[in-house]
């Protein structure tokens, strides 16, 4: 059996208050760029079964465009695979905290060949496969009485798919770096992996292995926290459970740059300039609508006040998004399994909106708000 596995797509993510000629945020319209490619190479590869492992949307309250162009796409998919079951679970983006106000992937189900699970952990039969898949969604993964995990003996292939975080030994070390807040933990020991043919993981942006047969496909374009640690290539995933075997399939996205790191203890302003200029004219192509960050290390508030930031702002209006980064003396991030060191203001402010504080209204998107703190934050920090 081939399976094409694609998770994380966040349709009508928005980022950066930039539009296009048509007046669509600029990062909204890339991740819509980026699921068309993902539909077309699906197509192509006449996979027997397609698995959609949560957070198709962004928000539990999509913009109609976005409904539009997920329904639009998917009825494309359906279209160029006639018989080929498309299966999808909610993420914790697009699973609503109250069961009042309905989810609106349950729009899916209006298109042939096309099955949705919402809520609740449910084996989901495919005769003509002689499959079954055991769908977890966030909901059915966060809830006080965890589900059971168990195979159906009754079919020859057994597959599994669930939205939220993986734990264990080997899990921690591989997925060392947060991308992603708000998913369900599920301990890998709990998953059993060799009970499956195939486990396909959604909720870490970040295509992962973690065990011969258990990946997460990662996002097909970058919409995390962490946009930085979600540089390497983004798509999908194909998988064959006889051989065993995978390959991903990237598509094409915005360009992202993330320099290396400038140590700016005991330089002066002047000559931190000089080198971030420097950093700013090594980059193949120049910035110009590129998603950019440089990190420069202990540099005490005095002396980062001292900058060019005048030449910072031009930058900011050349670029897509431009992030100098500048980091006071006891920030520095030491690159380990553990990740060890103290985060960062806009990292703190980012990590209460999302973890610790709870919106006073049910309207209030808390990622959009996330976004906007990390932006006033670092603005503030130029001055």
């Amino acid at each position: 059996m081939r399976i094409a596995h694609l998770a994380d797509l966040h349709l009508g993510y928005r980022a950066y208050h930039r539009a296009t000629p048509r007046g669509i945020n600029v990062r909204e319209n890339d991740v819509t760029e980026a699921f068309r490619q993902v539909v077309a190479k699906v197509a192509e590869q006449r996979p027997d079964v397609v698995l959609v492992a949560g957070d198709v949307f962004h928000t539990v309250r999509p913009s109609n465009t976005a409904i539009a162009e997920a329904f639009r796409q998917f009825c494309v998919l359906t279209e160029r695979l006639p018989g080929v079951p498309v299966v999808m679970i909610a993420g914790n983006h697009d699973s609503p905290r109250s069961s009042d106000t309905g989810n609106i992937l349950t729009l899916f189900r209006e298109i042939d060949d096309v099955h949705v699970v919402c809520d609740e952990c449910r084996p989901l039969k495919l005769p003509g496969l002689d499959a079954s898949i055991l769908c977890m969604p966030h909901t059915s993964l966060a809830a006080d009485e965890p589900a059971t995990m168990e195979p159906d003996p009754s079919v020859k292939h057994n597959l599994l798919m669930l939205h939220g975080t993986v734990r264990g030994q080997d899990a921690d070390e591989k997925l060392f770096v947060q991308t992603e807040y708000g998913g369900a933990e599920v301990e890998d020991s709990r998953i059993g992996a060799e009970r499956w043919e195939y486990v396909a993981l959604g909720h870490y942006h970040v295509v992962t292995q973690l065990a011969p047969n258990m990946y997460y496909a990662g996002g097909i374009e970058r919409t995390s926290s962490n946009i930085w640690y979600e540089k390497g290539p983004k798509g999908f995933l194909m998988f064959d459970t006889e051989t065993r075997l995978y390959e991903f399939e990237s598509v094409e996205t915005r360009e992202i740059v993330d320099m290396p790191r400038i140590e700016g203890a005991g330089l002066s302003a002047p000559e931190i300039d000089e080198r971030v200029l420097a950093s700013v004219e090594r980059i193949d192509g120049g910035i110009r609508g590129k998603m950019v960050r440089i990190v420069v290390n202990d540099v005490p508030r005095i002396v980062s006040r001292e900058m060019n930031h005048k030449r910072v702002r031009e930058w900011k209006a050349e670029a897509l998004h431009f992030h100098l980064d500048v980091r006071p003396p006891g920030t520095r991030q030491h690159a380990s399994a553990a990740l060890v060191r103290r985060p960062t203001l806009s990292e703190q402010v980012q990590t209460w909106l999302m973890n610790d504080w709870t919106p006073s209204t049910k309207e209030i998107d808390k990622v959009r708000l996330a976004n906007l703190g990390v932006e006033y934050v670092d603005a503030a920090g130029e001055g």
